[in-house]
């Protein structure tokens, strides 16, 4: 009798620990990573919601329709008489395709001189020993966390007193004001710098028996071991002057030189302001930045995983 009854606690001791057992290691990864799926998503949500609101109130020739919806969930629900009239405004009031190339232009030209001129600088700082040296390093440090807004005045006022060799009296209100200052950038500089240091020397020393020269080594060797920086500074050069708005603000004066998000501004300043061409304006900013970002995300990837890896 008294075994009988150890083995019936036996056993429901056994069907306790049984059902507080905890779950399998293959359970709860797949319960992580369910709630990691479900974040994923309502951040997904959230940050899509500006521009799905955008783009739907883009689509909406009716400004009362457009106004009255901002405050009430229809501003994401597509309804009514959609068109694409605020589009075809825009092109009619505004020059956006002139905007849209000035903005090519400038980003291209900004980001191709910029890779050569500021990667043959840190491979100078990186490689090449010579007085001052260190100095100029310091100087590139200080650079780097100086806003820009503290400077523009004063290269506004440098920038006044430059000639162009076509005769012009001033650069104010061209492509090169918007260009060539931001060619030399610090961070650029220092990202390549930080990168080069990390290659290992001998590959260069062995270049040099063969009676390589510096200039030789840096774009054949160098360059090719350096892809990945090389991309992630285009991409962060692209972003960061695709959407600049001060600088040109303050150095065009016509429509033939103006950025898009200049152009935007010149669109707020209009009167009467409809808003259905603001949406529209900044639907077409968005989309084109999109559509760059989906023919380069391969490299945009890339990049992000591998920069801090050497060749």
């Amino acid at each position: 009798m008294a075994l009988t009854t150890r083995k019936v606690r036996g056993s429901a001791l056994t069907r306790e620990k049984a059902t507080h057992a905890p779950l399998p290691s293959t359970s709860r990864r797949y319960i992580w990573l369910a709630l990691n799926y479900l974040l994923m998503i309502l951040l997904a949500i959230f940050f899509l919601f500006p521009i799905v609101f955008m783009i739907i109130s883009s689509l909406k020739a009716n400004e009362d329709q457009l106004l009255q919806d901002v405050s009430t969930v229809k501003a994401f629900i597509p309804y009514g008489d959609l068109s694409l009239q605020n589009y075809n405004d825009v092109f009619q009031r505004f020059p956006f395709g002139l905007y849209l190339f000035n903005s090519l232009v400038i980003v291209t030209c900004i980001v191709t001189l910029g890779l050569l001129v500021n990667s043959l600088i840190a491979y100078a700082l990186a490689r090449m020993p010579f007085p001052g040296r260190k100095l100029i390093l310091i100087a590139i440090v200080v650079l780097v966390v100086i806003p820009f807004e503290s400077v523009a005045v004063p290269l506004l006022l440098l920038v006044n007193q430059f000639p162009w060799l076509n005769g012009a009296t001033t650069w104010i209100d061209s492509y090169q004001v918007q260009i060539i200052p931001f060619i030399a950038d610090a961070f650029s500089i220092f990202l390549f710098y930080q990168f080069f240091l990390d290659i290992p020397k001998n590959i260069e020393e062995a270049a040099f028996v063969d009676g390589a020269s510096r200039l030789r080594i840096y774009w054949q060797l160098v360059v090719p071991l350096s892809r990945s920086v090389f991309i992630t500074v285009a991409i962060w050069q692209f972003l960061t002057h695709i959407g600049d708005f001060l600088w040109p603000l303050l150095v065009t004066r016509s429509d033939t030189y103006r950025p898009l998000m200049v152009g935007m501004r010149v669109l707020f300043a209009q009167s009467p302001l409809h808003w259905g061409d603001v949406m529209a304006f900044a639907s077409m900013i968005t989309i084109f930045m999109l559509v760059v970002f989906l023919l380069f995300h391969r490299w945009f990837l890339r990049s992000v995983a591998s920069a801090g890896i050497t060749g």
